[in-house]
């Protein structure tokens, strides 16, 4: 073949940080014609490896090195055990043979080796993605089944290049069809056309580690544009996501749309808001597969999760929190481990698992439960019998375990955390977030889980900070259990929750005044009262508070409001002094409430003061709490009579309050009119309390009510969709049995579902569900197929016909309305009748006519 001109050369020396990349070829079926096309168009002298693993006969003699030889002059070697890997060659894994990588040396096993089904492309791929970082390359050409997606989904993970050949221009196009759209390759382009996209995009390469003294990684102003650009796209919010991680996805997607410059990127995004939504996907790559880290699963299954299941009461419903799950397979792990445990020990523990994410496309997939057959690789046989079903190159999850899982569109940073969870399993997200959120994320784990509850992180990832938090049961797969919390952690977990959670366009005291907010505050309330504090806005929201104040407030989830936050006690009388203090400098008092607490109940008198100095508290309110003792409630020695240094502080402390109360009084100086005024304020607001109140009080009752509607609709949902399944199985069932090839279509002539027989008339595949039947090949000689089908659709009359296929079979075809229960036209109904048979005795018959009237005119 002829080889392009070498201007398309790149030296080792142009890559600027992929000074060895390693490119993984893979391919089954009609990959040698790409492999030729492909070598035949690339350089001698790239600098890159290639490594070509192929589906081979066990007893197939290795020719692909001879074959490969001829179209290029790089080295091409068959690889043996332990072979370094070099530049610019070439290396063919042998028959019979899994292959892996290994500190740049390639590692040969036997089949015997490898467990589950052979899947030689994914198994190279992974085993690439972690050896090779970013310097890995995963191509996938013609080929049937879905081998090497799953692989090209680490490489990606990883930060690597992936390639696809064009499924049309492909031999056999599964595998490229599975690999577009299990995941966003960079490139997609015929066999020839794939070496000078590779060369051009490594071309543009940048450093692997963005470099912080460049132009581009300076202009600040282009990267805060592009995250309000999807926040307003998408409404998630990417400020805290590492910077380094957002510009190396803006630089891969520059690098495909050929851009030179971050801020010409900006304005490409706002001209394209596709490209938005690219971005944002490019985001959310998913880490996820089934039984990653299997050790890490052997430790659950043997240990953690039985030993912890023993301690549970008969009934007690087990909760999972499974954050960023992706599209399904940790938190479908986590069930199927946990059926095969509660199996064991023959206990009836009901399992609610809650699986997470911010991308809803991903959400969409988990809840279908269904994937190609890549999964083998890293589902055991047996579990694969047990708890799939095999349909095609697909496996779908079944119903017991399906049921198991609840999946919903979440953002854990600002959306309400789940509560009172066993085990949260959140490995892989926090790396991607800067330090000051990773501590407010692991404070929402600690709060959403139960008492001496799991928390699992990723293997890179570490509780930091919040150490205190955690105690470690595992440090190498990164298992944690929670502590319980200190009242002084409490005031932490609040602040570190609104400093994330609040709204961006909300006014906040600028970050550069935090500190001194905390010294002046602490410095104010030691001077003045000494002591617990809080300091809020004039809405209620909490500005700092000090330690001790969660004695008097209760930790909630979302912003950190201490309207919300007031112990029982407070709740009556608190809201009215609060609005009081709001509207004037003066000084408002309230004495001695009561506060239920879980042992005594406590007395405390609350102090509100509206600031006007220092400039930088100026508006805010500061609220101080000061815990005081009845008089009936005068500590007692054991003797049972009042000791004498008690009462001499009781009366200190009685005098102090009296000589602050009388000062108060002082200050205040309310005129007649404005105490009468007063009055009726408080009045108003009492009666609008009451009112509120009242409606609070329906309101629950009425959100009771609803709960209990919710639960029996749910009970009835959950029973019509058993009656459907049995429907919709019989229904299979009978379809298939007629053995009548049947083809249902949608009005705009879309699969909306068909039987098996189809396959063999129209290339179908269950992925091919929603497709237009125009996308798909047929076997059929009908040229009018299409105008038939429009014409059955205007005249609502069936329309019948016989027709050839191109292998040389008759079908009739019959096209009819396809009606609803509402005798609503919503599509057609093709049935495909095999009458092969009945032409060929209709043929015999006319020749035997023929002879018969040949004889009698003879």
């Amino acid at each position: 073949m002829n080889r392009k001109p070498s201007q398309n050369i790149i030296s080792s020396s142009h890559l600027k940080y992929l000074d060895f990349p390693v490119v993984a070829i893979g391919s089954s079926a009609g990959g040698l014609e790409a492999l030729e096309l492909f070598f035949s168009n690339m350089p001698d002298n790239t600098g890159m490896a290639f490594v070509l693993i192929q589906h081979l006969d066990p007893n197939y003699k290795g020719m692909m090195a001879d074959l490969i030889r001829k179209v290029t002059k790089m080295k091409v070697i068959q690889v043996s055990d332990n072979l370094k890997v070099k530049p610019d060659s070439v290396y063919v894994i042998p028959p019979n043979k899994n292959m892996s990588i290994l500190n740049g040396r390639l590692q040969l096993f036997d089949l015997a080796e490898v467990h589950g089904l052979r899947l030689p492309i994914n198994f190279f791929f992974h085993s690439l993605a972690d050896d090779m970082g970013e310097n890995s390359i995963g191509i996938i050409l013609s080929g049937m089944g879905s081998d090497g997606t799953l692989g090209l989904k680490s490489i990606k993970e990883r930060g690597g290049l992936t390639l696809v050949q064009e499924p049309s221009n492909a031999k056999y196009d599964s595998m490229p069809k599975n690999a577009i759209q299990s995941i966003q390759v960079e490139v997609v382009a015929s066999a020839g056309e794939l070496p000078g996209r590779l060369i051009s995009f490594l071309k543009k390469a940048l450093p692997r580690q963005p470099d912080v003294n460049s132009a581009d990684f300076k202009d600040k102003s282009s990267l805060e544009k592009i995250v309000l650009l999807i926040r307003s796209k998408t409404g998630n919010d990417f400020s805290q996501y590492k910077k380094s991680t957002i510009y190396r996805r803006v630089e891969r997607r520059m690098m495909i749309q050929k851009i030179d410059h971050i801020a010409a990127y900006v304005r490409f995004l706002m001209q394209n808001p596709d490209e938005t939504e690219i971005l944002f996907k490019e985001l959310l790559i998913g880490a996820t597969s089934f039984f990653r880290d299997p050790e890490l699963w052997h430790l659950l299954t043997d240990d953690i999760l039985p030993a912890y299941l023993k301690e549970k009461a008969e009934g007690h419903a087990l909760r999972i929190w499974i954050p960023a799950c992706s599209t399904g397979e940790e938190a479908f792990s986590y069930a199927i481990v946990l059926r095969e445990v509660i199996n064991n020990l023959k206990k009836s523990i009901p399992v609610q698992i809650f699986a997470t994410d911010l991308d809803s496309g991903a959400i969409e997939k988990a809840r279908k439960g269904v994937y190609n057959e890549g999964i083998a690789g890293s589902v055991s046989g047996e579990r694969l019998k047990r708890f799939f079903t095999r349909s095609g190159i697909f496996y779908k999850i079944n119903a017991d375990i399906r049921e198991m899982v609840v999946f919903a569109p979440h953002n854990v940073i600002s959306d309400p955390p789940f509560t009172k969870v066993d085990l949260i399993s959140c490995r892989n997200l926090l790396i991607y977030h800067e330090p000051g959120l990773q501590k407010a994320l692991l404070g929402v784990f600690h709060y959403s889980l139960v008492p001496r509850g799991f928390l699992i992180l990723g293997t890179s990832e570490t509780t930091g900070s919040q150490a205190h938090l955690f105690d470690i049961v595992n440090s190498r797969y990164r298992i944690f259990r929670k502590r319980s919390l200190e009242k002084s952690s409490i005031a932490e977990f609040v602040n570190d929750i609104r400093e994330f959670n609040d709204k961006p366009n909300e006014k906040k005291i600028p970050v550069k005044s935090m500190e001194n907010i905390q010294s002046l505050t602490d410095k104010l309330i030691l001077q003045e009262y000494s002591p617990a504090g809080v300091l809020v806005n004039t809405e209620g929201d909490i500005v700092y508070l000090t330690r001790r104040a969660g004695k008097y407030l209760e930790p909630v989830a979302g912003k950190a409001n201490i309207l919300s936050m007031l112990r029982e006690g407070l709740n009556p009388e608190f809201p009215v002094a609060f609005r009081r203090a709001s509207v004037n400098s003066k000084k408002v008092v309230l004495k001695k409430i009561k506060i239920e607490s879980d042992s005594d109940p406590m007395y405390v008198d609350v102090i509100f003061q509206k600031l006007e100095k220092p400039a930088e508290l100026k508006n805010l309110i500061l609220i101080v709490f000061i815990d005081v003792v009845p008089d009936k409630e005068i500590p007692k020695s054991h003797t049972g009579k009042k000791t004498k240094p008690q009462v001499n502080e009781l009366e200190s402390e009685q005098q102090r309050l009296k000589e602050e109360l009388q000062n108060t009084l002082e200050a205040v100086q309310i005129s007649e009119e404005e105490h009468k005024s007063s009055n009726e304020e408080l009045q108003s607001m009492n009666e609008e309390l009451q009112s509120t109140n009242e409606e609070l009080t329906t309101s629950k009752e009425e959100l009771q009510s609803m709960n209990e509607e919710l639960q029996t609709v749910n009970l009835e949902l959950m029973n019509k969709v058993a009656e459907f399944t049995a429907v919709s199985d019989d229904m299979k069932n009978l379809l298939e049995s007629t053995e009548i090839a049947t083809l249902f279509l949608t009005k705009d002539l879309r699969v909306r579902r068909f039987t098996t027989g189809m396959r063999k008339i129209i290339n179908l595949l269950e992925q091919d569900l929603g497709r237009p039947l125009t996308d798909l090949a047929s076997e059929l000689a009908y040229d009018e197929f299409i105008n038939d089908m429009k014409e059955v659709l205007r005249t609502l009359v069936f329309h019948e016909r016989q027709i050839l296929s191109k292998t040389g079979l008759w079908y009739r075809v019959r096209i009819m309305p396809y009606r609803t229960s509402d005798d609503v036209i919503d599509g057609l109904v093709l049935t495909f009748t095999d009458i092969t048979a009945l032409k060929k005795l209709e043929t015999e018959l006319q020749r035997t006519i023929s002879e018969l009237k040949s004889r009698e005119n003879t």
